[in-house]
């Protein structure tokens, strides 16, 4: 039986520079841990906002990469506040799906008040199913990622209710530093507000620990059946 080379074990795909961290932080830096080989890919710069530039949001992006330990992160170059789930966006992002062949796809939930976060996630999935398509113009050979699982990163006043949970005690920290580099979009501007954005992040994932007997949790859900093996990986 011919198994398919998986170069990248998992591939965030995040709508913005942040969504990734904000959404799964932990969950990329524990499986980077474990040796899995982790990619980001941001669909957009994430400019303009108030108090941000494109200049500094790249440096931001490089310092929460590295305060995670991300080696692989690239930005597919659609346009924030206008994402759309057009064919030319479904070609390009199936064609990073062909060339990176990662075994998991991890997208926004599909549930948002932020337009481009809606959009991202259709996008995603049509791309998905794209990139396995014989007698296409797309570039590389077919290629259908297993799964695909929705972190997170939500602007709607949603209560989720996720698939699992993930224990990311041991790498809270690590997350809240990278989240933190994004100054620009957190803290600048801001030092009046409160809770601030830390704290709220703190007490979301403290929720979610909880929930699985464990100090820190990020949540995480799936459209499809998660099928597993044995249950002894289970808390």
């Amino acid at each position: 039986m011919n198994v398919p080379k998986h170069d990248l074990d998992m591939l965030v795909v995040a709508p913005h520079p942040d969504d990734a961290e904000l959404g799964m932080g932990g969950a990329i830096a524990k499986m980077l841990d474990l040796g899995w080989k982790v990619g980001v890919l941001d669909l957009t710069n994430g400019e303009p906002t108030p108090f941000g530039d494109i200049e500094t949001r790249e440096t931001e992006t490089k310092s929460a990469s590295q305060a995670l330990g991300i080696t692989w992160r690239e930005n597919l170059g659609l346009r924030n506040r206008f994402v759309e789930p057009t064919l030319e966006a479904r070609g390009l992002l199936a064609n990073v799906f062909r060339r990176t062949r990662p075994r998991w796809l991890f997208a926004p939930y599909w549930e948002d008040a932020h337009p481009d976060h809606i959009a991202a996630t259709e996008l995603i999935e049509a791309a998905r199913f794209w990139a396995k398509l014989t007698k296409s113009d797309l570039a590389g050979e077919p290629y259908h990622p297993q799964r695909v699982f929705y972190y997170y990163c939500v602007h709607l006043k949603h209560v989720a209710q996720p698939a699992f949970v993930l224990d990311i005690s041991a790498e809270w920290e690590r997350k809240a530093a990278a989240v933190a580099c994004y100054h620009s979009q957190f803290t600048q501007g801001r030092e009046h507000i409160s809770p601030s954005i830390h704290e709220r992040l703190r007490d979301e994932a403290a929720y979610w620990g909880k929930m699985i007997g464990t100090r820190y949790g990020e949540p995480f859900n799936c459209r499809e059946p998660i099928a597993l093996t044995d249950l002894s990986r289970l808390l």
